[in-house]
């Protein structure tokens, strides 16, 4: 149908333009949420009885006929009623024709609403989606934008912080809109009364969800989930981190796995490995699960893949990205 940016889906639906078929893609989950909220608000804002008109449904653990039949029924009290529907990547592909049908009449009492952190758009139903659908991307915002985002946030908290603290809190929790929504509520209240932001309570109190990232990846890379440590590299390059750096975050967390490995086999206390281990708190107890599933020798070769890919790094023509991306595919393989 098209294809909008964010800013202009909230235009159309502050003029009351609503569409029967929306598709909002894309790993920013938390603005991505608040647009599907948007439409559900606009569509219902004049249903009494808005519980029956709204409904949500998992592809992955409901059947398409069900989240189909929810659509083609009429509203109760209301002009329209909402469907929202997500996962519909795990959609098994015998099940797609009752799905692609819809799409083709979609029922005008109905506004649906397809939800997914990603799309493959090799498959006939993404591009069937995108064709039918107002879709909007919904990718992670650069630094600039987060600014941009967080200062707007503050305005609405009646909170403000100068430029340069909000450099360092953005700086600090990343690109996840959600964590510096969350960080931002919780300064804004550390505040009060005067609703300034320093940056003394900056650094004192904001979560390091880079740091977080930076496990995150090491997690994906033992689990050996290929499509989750490269969208997590992805996401950390394009926050700014420099490949070198990430090579030695995850040679230290190699380093930490085995040293803790180590440590357990001889018996040492938990208490003892934290105090020779530096680990956010949050994330001490599924260290060690890891740590103890994973194999010794498996944790040895990956060491020396990591090494071998630090010094290709040094000497290569090849782009830094692209030896860290091949990096990250041999390890989670």
């Amino acid at each position: 149908m098209s294809t909008l940016t964010r800013d202009e889906l909230r235009r159309a639906l502050k003029d009351g333009r609503l569409a029967p078929l929306y598709l909002l893609y894309g790993v920013e989950s938390y603005l991505r949420d608040r647009a599907a909220r948007a439409i559900a608000d606009a569509a219902l804002h004049d249903a009494p009885l808005r519980e029956f008109n709204e409904t949500s449904y998992s592809l992955s653990n409901t059947d398409v006929q069900q989240a189909i039949a929810a659509a083609e029924q009429l509203p109760m009290m209301s002009a329209r009623r909402v469907v929202r529907i997500s996962d519909f990547g795990k959609l098994r592909e015998a099940d797609e024709e009752a799905l692609l049908r819809y799409l083709a009449r979609p029922v005008e009492s109905s506004v649906v609403v397809f939800t997914s952190d990603d799309l493959d758009k090799r498959r006939k139903l993404s591009k069937t989606l995108l064709d039918a659908c107002v879709a909007v991307e919904f990718a992670a915002l650069t630094d600039k934008e987060l600014l941009s985002w967080a200062k707007s946030h503050l305005r609405e908290l009646k909170a403000e912080a100068d430029e340069r603290t909000l450099g360092q809190i953005v700086a600090l929790v990343g690109s996840d809109v959600r964590t510096l929504s969350n960080e931002l509520n919780k300064l804004a209240t550390a505040a009060l009364p005067s609703g300034r932001i320093t940056m003394e309570m900056a650094d004192s109190l904001v979560l390091r969800s880079r740091e977080l990232s930076n496990f995150e990846l090491t997690d994906h890379l033992i689990a050996r989930n290929r499509r989750r440590a490269l969208q997590t590299l992805e996401r950390l390059l394009d926050d700014g981190a420099e490949p070198l750096m990430l090579i030695g975050l995850i040679a230290s967390n190699y380093h930490r796995l085995a040293l803790a490995k180590e440590l357990m086999s001889r018996g040492t206390a938990k208490e003892e490995v934290f105090r020779l281990i530096a680990l956010p708190y949050s994330k001490r107890e599924e260290f060690l699960a890891t740590a103890r599933r994973t194999e010794a020798g498996a944790l040895t070769r990956s060491l020396r893949r990591v090494a071998a890919a630090d010094v290709a790094i040094k000497t290569s023509q090849a782009t830094p990205r692209l030896q860290l991306e091949m990096l990250v595919c041999e390890l989670a393989g």
